[in-house]
């Protein structure tokens, strides 16, 4: 086996996009709330030129510092974490979709997940003679 074949091929160019979307979603809400530069740079511990670079999406930036400024500013992660479970399935993200109602579809998921780990809790500790009841057998 070749040494190229023991890795899966990936394509790096979705963390340039996904912080390219998120720093245009840092920006529109920051200006929506009436917040300065300066003023989420400083609460965030950064100087406004290193906002600036988050804000457009500058390659050098972390994602963990892109998730700072969303969550400093009360925004959900979604558009970023998203994006990082479509590129884990080899899917680009919808870039429509960060403009949509992204928190509704936030909400679903989770529900969905918490539905999942619920029945499969209440299946866990459901005595045996329990589960032979529930599917008509005794």
């Amino acid at each position: 086996m070749e040494p190229d074949d023991k890795f899966a091929a990936v394509d790096l160019s979705i963390f340039r996009e996904i912080k390219m979307l998120s720093g245009e979603r840092i920006r529109h809400e920051r200006n929506l709330r009436g917040i300065t530069q300066l003023e989420l740079a400083t609460n965030m511990g950064g100087s406004p030129r290193w906002l600036r670079e988050i804000e457009a999406g500058a390659p050098v930036t972390k994602l963990e510092d892109h998730l700072n400024a969303a969550l400093r500013l009360g925004m959900t992660t979604g558009h970023i974490a998203f994006s990082i479970l479509f590129a884990g399935h080899r899917m680009r993200f919808p870039r429509q979709l960060i403009y949509g109602d992204l928190p509704a579809i936030e909400r679903k998921c989770i529900e969905m997940i918490s539905d999942s780990v619920l029945t499969a809790l209440k299946q866990d500790l459901s005595p045996e003679w329990r589960r032979g009841d529930e599917s008509g057998q005794v």
